[in-house]
């Protein structure tokens, strides 16, 4: 017996490879260019102390050098019941202002088509935060049936979870089906996904101070990628 190979062989023309090399060159110049191209802000909501609600409220509390904090608001808490002007005093707080922001609970559920029921189960920070991406796609003229299946991605900073503290610990009797899915930081964000049918990444991010440049950081490093 004899073994034998074959061995293929491809030639190119000059022309050819002139083709190759520039299709290359002209695929890395897309490379390098998408990790450097600016990225856009196009849209912006926000909930920020002194009643700034939008961008014009906002700018005008910057622009003016409006102090914002004030003291605690009655509806909160009472203050006189925690206030104690000795700092070393135990369980009391020294002083009686802070930055609060207006209108928390003013929260439409029904507009998300979330019940009353589950509603109230709901972290007071993740019906804002509902409220304000909303707002946001709308100062950026963007609409949800536009966005469905649509490979965008959220990329959200949360570090608190007060509420669950509050709602849950005191009265573990009160737990239902909606506790889990009203407290946890996942499902706070991943709400938005949910409501706008979005299909790229979800990541909630929390990483101190850092939290928020974080989360910018890795939204710009998706798109850039191809990712969103």
């Amino acid at each position: 017996m004899k073994n034998t190979s074959q061995t293929a062989q491809q030639t190119f023309s000059s022309k050819e490879v002139l083709q190759l090399l520039n299709e290359v060159e002209t695929r890395l110049e897309a490379a390098n260019k998408a990790k450097t191209e600016p990225i856009a802000i196009v849209g912006m909501g926000c909930r920020f102390p002194g009643g700034a609600n939008d961008q014009s409220t906002y700018w005008h509390l910057l622009h003016n050098g409006i102090d914002a904090i004030a003291q605690v608001p009655p509806q909160r808490w009472d203050m006189n019941a925690y206030y104690d002007r000795d700092p070393k005093t135990p369980g009391k707080s020294y002083t009686k202002e802070g930055g609060f922001i207006t209108d928390v609970d003013l929260f439409d559920p029904q507009f998300f088509g979330i019940s009353p029921r589950e509603a109230v189960k709901l972290d007071p920070q993740y019906r804002v935060l509902l409220e304000v991406t909303w707002e946001a796609l709308e100062n950026a003229g963007q609409t949800w049936q536009k966005l469905r299946n649509s490979p965008t991605g959220v990329f959200m900073g949360i570090c608190t979870d007060d509420y669950a503290q509050l709602s849950i610990q005191p009265n573990q009797d009160a737990i239902d089906a909606y506790s889990g899915l009203g407290i946890l930081r996942s499902m706070g964000v991943g709400r938005i996904s949910y409501l706008l049918g979005l299909q790229g990444p979800n990541i909630q991010i929390d990483t101190a101070c850092s939290t928020s440049l974080v989360a910018v950081h890795m939204a710009c490093q998706s798109l850039r990628s191809g990712e969103c």
